[in-house]
C-alpha cells in the first residue's frame, strides 16, 4: 500500500501527477455554479440574521435543571406573537431566548420573566432581560466591510509586488471572493443564523484562504523563473507541477486546522452544549474547507487562464508544442527505418528535463504529450 510519504514524494518529483490544470473547465464550471446558487439563495431565501442585526429582546435563564426549549417558545409567543423565538442551551444549566420583537414595556418584560421563572422552576431573579438594538450589528457590518475593502486592496498590491504578476494576484483574489460568496450561500441554504461572530469568522478565513494560495503560487514562481528561456515545458505544466508538489502540504495544513475547529463545533456545541461557540466555529469550519479547495482547484487554474492572455505565454506554449511535434516526427522516422522499436518510450523526446525545476524521476503528465499513431512493421 502506498504510504502518504511515498505519495508525497512521487507527487513532488513528478513520478505521479494529478491532472488538475487539464480539467480547468470542470473546476471553474463547478465554482461558477456554486457562486450562482449562492447568489440565488441570498436573494430568494436571504440571510437568517440574528437579533444583533434586526433588534429584539433577549432573556437568559440561569440555574435551571429544565432544558426543554418548548416552554420558552410558548411564553414568548403568548406575549409577543413571535412563534419563532430562538432558544439555545448555554452550558449545562442556562437557557438563552432571543425574540426579534420591538422593545417591550417594563410590565411586559416583568410578566415574561415571571412566566419563564415558573416554567423553568427558578427564582425570578435568575431570569434577566436585555433589549438589543439593530444599530450595534449594523455598525459591526459597516466596520467589517471597510476592513474587507482595505484588506483586499493591500493584499492585491502586496501579492502583485511579491509575485511580480498581477495575474497571480487576481487569481488569488477571485478565489478569495469565491470562498466568501459560497460561505454566505451555505448559510442561506441551510438557514444558519448570522451573528457578529459569523462576520468575524468570515474575516478570519480571509487570511487562511490567501495563505494556502500563496503556498501554491510561491512554488509556481519558483518553477517559472526561467520559463521563457527554455522550450521543454509550458506555463500550464509548471503550474500543475506546483499544485502536485504542494498538495500534501496543503492537505496536512488543512487537516491540522480543521481538527480543533471540528472539536469545538461537534464536541463543544453538540456534546457539551456550548452554544455560544457555534457561530464562530461553524463559519470557520465551512471557510477552511472552501479555502483549501479553492487554492488548488480555482486559484491555480485561474492563474493559467489569466496567464494565457499574455501574448508571450501563448507564443511560448505554441513553440513548446511545435518542438514536441517535431521530436515526435523524428522518432517516427527512426521507427520506420527500424533504428528503434515500437516499444521505445517517447517521453524522453516529448518531455525532456524541465530545466532547474526538474526533480529526479520527473516526467510530465502523459496528457501533455502529442498522440502518435500505432504503426506495425510490415
Amino acid at each position: 500500500m502506498l504510504s502518504m510519504y511515498s505519495l508525497g514524494n512521487d507527487l513532488y518529483t513528478g513520478k505521479r501527477s494529478l491532472p488538475v490544470i487539464k480539467k480547468t473547465k470542470l473546476w471553474l464550471s463547478i465554482a461558477a455554479l456554486a457562486i450562482i446558487v449562492s447568489i440565488a439563495a441570498l436573494f430568494v431565501r436571504g440571510l437568517n440574521l440574528g437579533i444583533e442585526f434586526t433588534g429584539g429582546s433577549q432573556f437568559t435563564i440561569s440555574k435551571t435543571a429544565v432544558l426543554d426549549q418548548q416552554p420558552a417558545v410558548d411564553v414568548i409567543a403568548r406575549y409577543t406573537g413571535d412563534s419563532a423565538a430562538r432558544v439555545a442551551e448555554v452550558g449545562s444549566d442556562t437557557m438563552r431566548i432571543q425574540s426579534s420583537t420591538q422593545k417591550l414595556s417594563n410590565s411586559e418584560v416583568e410578566t415574561i420573566r415571571q412566566d419563564l421563572a415558573r416554567a423553568y422552576k427558578v427564582d425570578v431573579t435568575d431570569v434577566t432581560s436585555t433589549f438589543i438594538g439593530p444599530s450595534w450589528g449594523q455598525d459591526i457590518s459597516k466596520k467589517a466591510l471597510q476592513g474587507f475593502i482595505v484588506f483586499v486592496v493591500l493584499a492585491m498590491v502586496g501579492l502583485s509586488l511579491y509575485f511580480r504578476s498581477w495575474r497571480n494576484a487576481a487569481g488569488a483574489m477571485l478565489a478569495l471572493f469565491h470562498d466568501l460568496i459560497v460561505s454566505i450561500g451555505v448559510y442561506c441554504l441551510l438557514g444558519f443564523e448570522v451573528t457578529p461572530s459569523t462576520v468575524i469568522g468570515l474575516l478570519t478565513i480571509l487570511g487562511y484562504s490567501l495563505y494556502d494560495t500563496v503556498v501554491v503560487f510561491d512554488k509556481v514562481r519558483e518553477n517559472t523563473t526561467q520559463l521563457l528561456s527554455q522550450r521543454d515545458y509550458t506555463f500550464a505544466e509548471s503550474v500543475n507541477l506546483a499544485v502536485n508538489q504542494t498538495l500534501i502540504r496543503s492537505m496536512n495544513t488543512s487537516i491540522t486546522s480543521l481538527m480543533p475547529v471540528a472539536s469545538i463545533l461537534f464536541i463543544g456545541v453538540l456534546v457539551l452544549n456550548a452554544g455560544t461557540l457555534s457561530d464562530l466555529s461553524l463559519v470557520m469550519f465551512v471557510g477552511l474547507i472552501l479555502s483549501t479547495l479553492s487554492s488548488i482547484f480555482i486559484a491555480s487554474p485561474l492563474s493559467v487562464v489569466l496567464a494565457n492572455s499574455d501574448p508571450r505565454i501563448r507564443e511560448h506554449t505554441k513553440q513548446v508544442q511545435e518542438l514536441r511535434n517535431k521530436r515526435l516526427q523524428e522518432r517516427e522516422q527512426l521507427r520506420e527505418r527500424g533504428e528503434i522499436s515500437d516499444e521505445d518510450d517517447d517521453a524522453d523526446l516529448l518531455a525532456p528535463a524541465m530545466g532547474s525545476i526538474r526533480q529526479p524521476g520527473h516526467r510530465l503528465d502523459n496528457s501533455a504529450q502529442p498522440k502518435r499513431k500505432n504503426r506495425r512493421k510490415k
